[in-house]
């Protein structure tokens, strides 16, 4: 199983296929991996005792970054995301961000927020579209209507405890008077404002 991968200068951890969403951009529909992947597809979701014992295959010198981020949502698998993290923060020093829907509150069943403090400086969540129908159509959520304002939810509240919030679209699939529209959002909620380019 393919836990750990490059992406550039930064170390990647997959660590589960699970996701709430069925994105129509998501990259898991036409590809099975990404950066210097070979696949992303997990037999199972590995233990945290399993992740940890994989950084010691990489020079993490060489890594600028730690990133929980794999073919499925991160927050499905937080209590191994949360050891992992702590294991990553004692040892290296390293930063480390998460890259997420935003329906972690949703998927646990309660805030998770706060937890993220001290273990996780960047929270990277897609918005996708400032418009909760669309939102519901590009990301078709299984919880339904209430994840657009989840998503905010869980953005405002992570100000809280991560330094770093950063919110994201994708630049092909919403319109520049949209994009302005998620600047505001963003804005409103106090977090930063990042237009992804659309990968293939």
């Amino acid at each position: 199983m393919e836990i750990l991968y490059k992406v550039h200068n930064n170390l990647y951890v997959n660590l589960t296929n699970k996701c709430p969403c069925a994105c129509t951009f998501c990259l898991r529909q036409n590809m099975d991996h990404v950066g210097e992947s070979k696949s992303l597809w997990l037999e199972r979701e590995p233990s945290a005792e399993e992740v940890i014992a994989e950084f010691a295959k990489f020079d993490m010198s060489r890594f600028n970054e730690v990133v929980f981020c794999g073919f499925g949502e991160p927050t499905e698998a937080f209590e191994v995301l949360k050891k992992v993290a702590a294991f990553v923060k004692e040892t290296y020093h390293m930063p480390i961000r998460l890259n997420t829907n935003g329906l972690g509150n949703l998927v646990n069943g309660r805030d998770i927020t706060p937890e993220m403090e001290g273990l996780i400086d960047t929270v990277s969540i897609s918005l996708n579209t400032p418009n909760a129908d669309r939102y519901h159509e590009l990301v078709r959520s299984k919880f339904g209507d209430k994840s657009f304002d989840a998503m905010l939810d869980f953005a405002r509240s992570s100000t809280k405890y991560v330094p770093n919030v950063v919110m994201t679209t994708v630049d092909t699939t919403i319109t520049k008077e949209e994009e302005e529209e998620c600047r505001r959002i963003c804005d409103s909620i106090g977090a930063k404002y990042r237009i992804r380019p659309w990968e293939d």
